[in-house]
């Protein structure tokens, strides 16, 4: 069996853009989601694009047609291009959630326990008490 990643439910994660920018987002690892989605203002910051096709998504708020876009991440050392729906997701606390779609490309786990710190790459949440 290959050697899968762990991820922890939040992660620091590299968006690239076609032109080569960088920018690093914590992200947030829904293993619910199907698909991944990226924040409106990050898209356009970055020039992600062009939407390549438009998607009903079913969520917590109801059902609503989204635009899809192909963008490139870096996730723990993996680089990954794979689709992401377009949301305003200014009122969310992640600008960027991670879904299934990603999940099964890097052979990812997930341990609920884990989630990245700012101050240290991974904390356990047993060693915050």
């Amino acid at each position: 069996m290959d050697e899968r990643k762990v991820l922890g439910l939040t992660e620091l994660v590299t968006v690239i853009s076609p032109q080569g920018q960088e920018e690093n987002v914590i992200a947030r690892i829904d293993t619910g989601a199907t698909a991944s989605s990226i924040d409106q203002e990050l898209a356009a910051r970055l020039q992600l694009g062009p939407i390549i096709l438009s998607k009903v998504i079913r969520s917590a708020s109801g059902v609503r047609k989204r635009p899809v876009i192909q963008a490139k991440i870096r996730l723990h050392g993996l680089l990954i291009e794979d689709h992401f729906n377009v949301a305003d997701r200014s009122h969310m606390t992640y600008t960027l959630l991670i879904g299934q779609n990603i999940l099964k490309k890097g052979l990812f786990l997930v341990d609920p326990l884990k989630h990245y710190d700012k101050g240290q790459s991974h904390k356990q949440k047993n060693d915050e008490k």
